[in-house]
């Protein structure tokens, strides 16, 4: 790691508090979506992922917080024992939010007292993989609490505002461009230096045929001219999975657009605000996505085709990630390949399958991606809530045809 083990992981720390700081106690508990945790779990998820992994097998004389956490703040680890049901955390009242801070203050006195022994500590390098990991996992966790916090504010009738909103960039987004790339032979995933998470690797050999890119994500503006066409209620655009779910759902519109009699709106951290056509469209489902292109006559990009053009820039610009403080994609500018980082996660046409060569590890934190390698699709290119420096050209993200609740959009592709 390139910053001191110490001061990455009191930022970490810092930063998922200070996301947590704007709600109230009260506003912790409430859930009205199974895919949706409230912040005081974030808070105890991640701070359970270090003791668990780290101080119960590093920390010699480590005194387990609350033994019931094991159970009340696992997600998915099969290995490390039962768990609470992620539907039903909305309904943990208890323990109050004090207890939660205080575990959190309890594991992180533990690991800087581990982290300060240094190489003095047995496996010293394995510590150091283990605790990256468990850092960029509370990075996961900081843009799901801006999703779930968003996502729970949404179903509050007064529709209140996580943070004011900021001034608004009254510009208008740059035409779309068509981005040639020639065919050939390429190496797609991680390369080994630095961090990267399992799924990333191992690096290896594609071929990619002649393919276009647009230089930007599809807007607001131009979506809606997609639902003003008939795009919700003509199936012919539509795979069969995707018209089923539109039909049973009766969706009209992407996640948080609302129509009024004049205009139509869109909820955001910031309240309910007019939709800015200019933007880029945000909270679309893969299934929505797929309709778009092929009402645009066009198609989502590969997961390779994607990462081949993220790799051809020479230097990323200022990304809209969470460190910008927006929380909401911005309008585009300039020129060329544009938002390939931040704004919105794109949808892809690839499967979330493993890369040839790819093996979980045999241990209980082999659980993290390998597992869910099944009926998910991938998307790249962080978003407006992605923590600042989390993202990377080979990082695989992935969520389930159906989602929306994340900061999901679309950019179109074309065979050359």
């Amino acid at each position: 790691m390139t910053q001191n083990p110490a001061n990455r992981f009191s930022t970490v720390r810092a930063r998922t508090e200070a996301l947590a700081a704007p709600l109230s106690s009260e506003d912790m508990v409430v859930q009205s979506m199974p895919d949706v945790s409230p912040t005081k779990w974030h808070l105890g998820h991640t701070t359970w992922f270090f003791e668990t992994f780290i101080l119960k097998n590093f920390g010699a004389g480590y005194k387990v917080f609350d033994p019931l956490y094991n159970y009340l703040f696992n997600s998915y680890y099969n290995a490390v024992g039962e768990r609470h049901l992620r539907p039903k955390r909305g309904l943990l009242t208890r323990p109050p939010l004090s207890d939660v801070m205080a575990y959190r203050a309890h594991v992180t006195e533990a690991m800087l007292g581990l982290i300060g022994l240094g190489e003095k500590h047995k496996d010293w390098p394995r510590f150091l993989q283990l605790l990256d990991l468990g850092c960029h996992h509370e990075e996961q966790h900081q843009e799901l609490l801006l999703t779930d916090i968003k996502h729970v504010l949404s179903c509050n009738p007064l529709k209140p505002a996580y943070l004011p909103a900021p001034p608004a960039a009254n510009r208008k987004a740059p035409i779309q461009a068509w981005i040639s790339y020639q065919e050939g032979v390429f190496e797609i995933g991680h390369d080994g230096s630095g961090f990267s998470f399992d799924c990333e690797e191992p690096r290896h050999k594609v071929f990619v045929q002649p393919f276009e890119l647009a230089s930007r994500p599809v807007t607001n503006g131009e979506y809606l001219a997609f639902i003003e066409d008939g795009g919700y209620a003509c199936p012919d655009y539509w795979l069969s999975d995707g018209w089923a779910h539109v039909t049973e759902k009766n969706l009209a519109c992407p996640a948080y657009w609302e129509k009024t009699e004049s205009s139509w709106q869109e909820f955001t951290l910031h309240g309910l605000r007019a939709l800015n056509p200019e933007q880029p469209a945000c909270h679309i489902s893969y299934y929505e996505a797929d309709a778009y292109a092929r009402w645009k006559e066009a198609r989502l990009p590969t997961e390779a085709e994607l990462e081949v053009a993220a790799l051809s820039l020479n230097a990323h610009g200022a990304a809209n990630d969470a460190g910008k403080g927006l929380f909401h994609p911005e309008v585009a500018n300039g020129a060329g390949l544009l938002q390939i980082e931040g704004d919105v996660w794109e949808w892809t046409a690839s499967s979330y399958s493993p890369y040839p060569g790819f093996k979980a590890a045999k241990e209980a934190v082999g659980e993290y991606n390998g597992k869910f390698m099944c009926n998910q699709m991938v998307l790249r290119g962080g978003s407006c809530a992605t923590a600042p420096g989390h993202w990377r050209p080979t990082y695989r993200n992935f969520f389930y045809p159906p989602d929306a609740w994340q900061f999901t959009g679309l950019r179109l592709a074309r065979d050359a």
